[in-house]
């Protein structure tokens, strides 16, 4: 594994990609576009990696030795708001489709052209940005809903029993999202809109993706959801009831299923 670059804030790219040549290329590249560039050849090393030091787009490559690219990209995705850029030889629409489901921001297939892969770099990096750069906080700092408690000004998110549970930033941006427009119909558009602003692009269309998450820690059963309820062929209602102090509760709306 090896760091390459210049300049204390460029952004920090993290090639993962079993090959040297295409790895070297990639860094060479990027590095003289003033980025700061780590390189590793399998999952372990991507692991060793970000362990070590903060990245903001990682590069993925989809066969690597030992392990699933995809099943890569999910873990990766369930841990950090890293951009995420799947890189393959597999052109199928499929692994496409699997891919961005994972959570990846974008797919390139390869060959692809050095420059439309830094056109990529750069488009994800603003993405990245804009659902990660610091919010001012509401009056309202703390909301209750369904026994949870979350703390908009320092990110904190608490169960019904107490315990700390970790958000992401695009989970909290969600979050954040439904606690403001609670027993609102909202549409996986408008979702994308009020979480990653107008850099949500046509292939980013992971936000099932993040509801799934978001209802994995707040313990909303994915097959029977009370919380986070799915409308069919719109997008989703956040169903319970909010309390803001010094505000009277907004109220569901009774469900006539």
């Amino acid at each position: 594994m090896e760091t390459a670059g210049r300049g204390e804030k460029s952004a920090h790219i993290l090639v993962v990609d079993d090959e040297a040549e295409i790895r070297g290329l990639i860094e060479e590249y990027l590095v003289d576009e003033g980025y700061v560039v780590t390189t590793a050849a399998d999952g372990e090393a991507m692991r060793t990696a970000l362990a070590q030091t903060a990245v903001d787009v990682v590069l993925l490559d989809l066969i690597l030795p030992g392990e699933d690219g995809l099943e890569l990209a999910r873990s990766l995705r369930e841990r950090s708001d890293a951009g995420i850029i799947i890189l393959s030889g597999r052109g199928d629409t499929v692994d496409r489709i699997i891919g961005l489901e994972m959570g990846a921001d974008d797919y390139l297939p390869k060959p692809f052209a050095i420059r439309e892969l830094h056109a990529r770099v750069r488009s994800v990096l603003r993405r990245v940005r804009a659902r990660t750069e610091p919010r001012p906080a509401p009056a309202a700092a703390r909301v209750r809903f369904a026994g949870w408690s979350l703390d908009l000004a320092s990110r904190a998110l608490r169960s019904p029993a107490g315990e700390e549970v970790r958000l992401t930033a695009g989970e909290f941006e969600l979050l954040s999202v439904f606690v403001d427009n609670p027993n609102t119909v909202l549409s996986r558009d408008r979702l994308l809109y009020l979480t990653r602003g107008r850099e949500a692009g046509p292939l980013d269309r992971a936000i099932d993706v993040l509801i799934g998450r978001l209802r994995r820690k707040l313990r909303d059963d994915d097959r029977a959801p009370h919380l986070i309820k799915g409308v069919r062929g719109i997008g989703y209602i956040f169903t319970p009831t909010v309390e803001r102090p010094g505000d009277k509760p907004v109220t569901p709306v009774p469900d006539s299923r």
